[in-house]
């Protein structure tokens, strides 16, 4: 069995944890989140410290528990550092360029493709190729970028295509005569 839920979440300064029942809210410096917790969590402080244990002796509190506390200390690394993400455009003509919460995208289609971000993601283009998606939701961070990525995704054979920083994209050989 998993013993994630054993290690308790550390609360940085700054970061001011409220909880009322199995509603949980972390309030730091980048904006607030809040959750909602299983009934089979249950949550404690103290002092700079939160532990999450099953309140039930069952398998799948003790998977919930766990799972509630990888949620619970990505609110907490969210709202105190945030979480980016960084896509890479490959092939030629192929570029991006933010315009306040929209980001317009030439990849090779007849029309440019234009990806509204949703609240509480912020998108920077540092170059024209170059894309990164930030936010204090790592889960949505993730889902901005999958989204992104899925309007072109790589390739095999030459690799085009949009692409995170540290993907590789194993090519193929071309067809032969």
């Amino acid at each position: 069995m998993s013993r994630i839920a054993n290690n308790p979440v550390s609360i940085p300064k700054g970061v001011e944890i409220s909880i009322s029942g199995q509603d949980l809210n972390v309030k730091g410096s980048k904006g607030n989140l809040s959750l909602t917790l299983h009934e089979l969590v249950g949550i404690s402080q103290e002092e700079d410290t939160l532990k999450l244990e099953a309140t039930q002796n069952s398998k799948k509190s003790v998977a919930l528990a766990g799972t509630f506390r990888s949620l619970v200390n990505n609110m907490v690394t969210g709202v105190s550092d945030g979480f980016s993400k960084e896509l890479q455009l490959q092939g030629v003509g192929y570029r991006a360029q933010a315009q306040g919460k929209k980001l317009n995208l030439s990849l090779g289609f007849s029309h440019p493709v234009v990806y509204e971000a949703p609240e509480g993601i912020e998108i920077e283009t540092p170059s024209q190729t170059q894309v990164i998606v930030k936010g204090i939701d790592k889960q949505l961070v993730g889902q901005v970028s999958a989204e992104i990525r899925a309007f072109r995704p790589p390739e095999p054979y030459k690799g085009k295509g949009v692409r995170y920083a540290d993907e590789y994209v194993k090519r193929k050989e071309a067809k032969k005569k």
